[in-house]
């Protein structure tokens, strides 16, 4: 019996699109939020919520250079959330809508037994010059991140303390407002609604693009395979969130583990030709570069700053990999 441990998920997903007729990946992005999985209705803002599901879907049509047309949302409604609950939800659906510039959204309702799912689904367009001008990546190309990693898994353990401390009757919340902004790029991750279009008109086109939602680690392992090539990682030019390592001392844990294997980041990585390096640091001073492409047998690594260099490990990947 083969099991997912042995090939892991990214495998198995080859496998069942091998023989199927269809292709892996296309420009719509689909995303799945379960109740009880990827967050707690306990804490966790509806309206914020809606608002992260749509950035979820957005994010991987940016990653692939598309602008935002069409969202479609079906909410899995429990018996337990009443109808101004669903509105709260709906709100920051369409809030994040107008934000991206989606023009048309459509909602529907339908019933759970096991607490609320969230359902999205996005499509859109890619300009014609994009197709054409869309270089083919090269080894050296610069692997660019959008913003701090490793600060959304850092809030959302920010959040599941408090509640500890909550049910104890031990609460008094000065742990979330000294680490709000880790908290906040858990419960309402954003991305600049007009970065695809900052990039067609600086005639900037990455050769390659991700979502980061599980880790540095498994972004650059899909970028690797999108391209053909291996990717060095430097440990020293991942970006943190200010307080990011003050926390981790306290919690017991390595911000630099957390923006490798941590998720929910919704963090943009693109692959960005070398020849382009100057004109983009100038445009786009937000990015930081924490990588390049290399030839496909150095595999994916992570440099440490003494230069020694660690296989890549991501859930979901065979160790091989």
């Amino acid at each position: 019996m083969t099991s997912f441990a042995d090939i892991g998920k990214k495998e198995a997903l080859k496998r069942l699109y091998e023989g199927s007729g269809f292709a892996v990946g296309t420009p719509v992005a689909h995303k799945v939020l379960l109740e009880g999985v990827d967050f707690n209705l306990v804490y966790f803002p509806l309206k914020h919520l809606g608002h992260k599901a749509v950035t979820a879907v957005t994010g991987e049509l940016f990653s692939l250079l598309y602008h935002p047309e069409t969202l479609s949302v079906v909410l899995g409604v429990s018996a337990k959330l009443d109808y101004p609950q669903v509105e709260e939800i709906w709100q920051g659906v369409t809030t994040a809508a107008k934000e991206y510039g989606y023009k048309n959204v459509s909602l529907d309702l339908q019933p759970s037994k096991n607490g609320l799912c969230i359902s999205v689904s996005a499509s859109g367009e890619r300009s014609k010059l994009t197709e054409v001008r869309r270089p083919k990546p090269h080894t050296k190309d610069l692997l660019c991140v959008s913003g701090r990693l490793g600060a959304a898994y850092l809030g959302q353990c920010v959040m599941e303390r408090e509640l500890e401390r909550f049910e104890k009757g031990e609460s008094d919340r000065k742990e979330l407002e000294q680490y709000k902004m880790l908290v906040g790029a858990y419960l309402k991750p954003e991305l600049d609604p007009g970065i695809v279009g900052k990039l067609e008109e600086a005639e900037i086109i990455p050769s390659a693009g991700c979502l980061i939602t599980h880790g540095l680690a498994d972004a650059v392992k899909r970028i690797a395979e999108q391209t053909g090539f291996g990717a060095k990682v430097y440990a020293d030019r991942i970006p943190f969130e200010g307080n990011s390592f003050e926390l981790g001392r306290k919690l017991n844990l390595d911000p630099v583990s957390a923006a490798i294997n941590g998720g929910e980041d919704y963090q943009l990585l693109y692959v960005v030709p070398i020849l382009e390096m100057e004109k983009f640091r100038r445009d786009f001073q937000t990015f930081d570069i924490v990588g390049h492409l290399a030839q496909r047998e150095v595999g994916t690594v992570l440099v440490t700053p003494e230069g020694v260099e660690l296989p890549l490990r991501a859930q979901g990947w065979k160790e091989d990999e």
